[in-house]
C-alpha cells in the first residue's frame, strides 16, 4: 500500500518504524555499505520508491536508527539507576542494563557497537555525535565515583564501554547472562582501583 496524503499519522509513523527496524536488522547483518535502500524496502515489504517518503536517503535512515538505538539504551540505563544512590552500584546497574539492552533482541542498540570507520566523513561525524550523547551518561556515572587522583575518568569510561561493546563480537547465549557480564566488567574496574589504594 502506498503512503498517500490520506493516510493517518499512525499509519505513517508505523511504516517509518518498520523501515527503521528493517534497516537496523540489515545494517547489523550486512553492514551499512553492503545494504541498499532496495534491500531495506524489500525487508520491510514495501516498494522502494515509497520509502523515500519517510527517509530521503540511506544516510538519513542510519541516523534515525542510531538515534532510536541511543534512545532505547539510554532509557534502559536511566530506569536501572533510578533511585540508586551508591555510585558503584549505579555504575554496576548501568552496565548490566547496557548489556541487557544490547542482547535483548534490540537491533537498534546493538547497531551502536558496529564499525563506522569506513563511512563517509560527514556521516561518521554525525553518528559519533549520537554515540557520544549516550557516552555522556556513563561519563557522569564515572565522574561520581570516588576515584584516586591519578585515575583518568575518561580512560576509565572508554575502557568500560569498550569492554561492554566489544562483547557484541563474541557473546553467545548459554553462558553467563548479559547482566552478569556487565557486572563483571564493573567489578574488574573496582577491584583494580582497590589495588591502587
Amino acid at each position: 500500500m502506498s503512503e498517500s496524503s490520506g493516510d493517518s499519522p499512525y499509519r505513517s509513523d508505523n511504516r517509518r518504524q518498520e523501515l527503521m527496524a528493517a534497516a537496523a536488522h540489515l545494517f547489523n547483518q550486512r553492514g551499512y555499505d553492503a545494504t541498499s535502500m532496495r534491500d531495506i524496502a524489500r525487508e520491510a515489504g514495501m516498494l522502494a520508491g515509497s520509502m523515500y517518503y519517510h527517509f530521503p536517503s540511506k544516510d538519513d535512515l542510519i541516523i534515525a536508527t542510531y538515534e532510536e538505538g541511543t534512545r532505547l539504551i539510554s532509557e534502559a540505563v536511566l530506569e536501572a539507576i533510578n533511585g540508586v544512590t551508591d555510585p558503584w552500584e549505579r555504575l554496576d546497574r548501568a552496565a548490566a542494563a547496557h548489556m541487557e539492552t544490547l542482547f535483548g533482541g534490540n537491533n537498534f542498540s546493538i547497531l551502536l557497537c558496529g564499525d563506522i570507520s569506513r563511512t563517509a566523513p560527514a556521516l561518521r561525524i554525525r553518528l559519533v555525535e549520537i554515540r557520544d550523547s549516550y557516552d555522556e551518561l556513563f561519563n557522569s556515572l564515572i565522574e561520581a565515583l570516588p576515584l584516586p587522583d591519578d585515575v583518568d575518568p575518561t580512560l576509565l569510561r572508554l575502557s568500560l564501554l569498550g569492554s561492554l561493546n566489544w562483547s557484541s563480537s563474541w557473546y553467545r547465549p548459554g553462558g553467563q547472562t548479559p547482566e552478569q557480564i556487565g557486572s563483571f566488567f564493573v567489578r574488574l574496574l573496582r577491584d583494580g582501583l582497590k589495588d591502587k589504594s
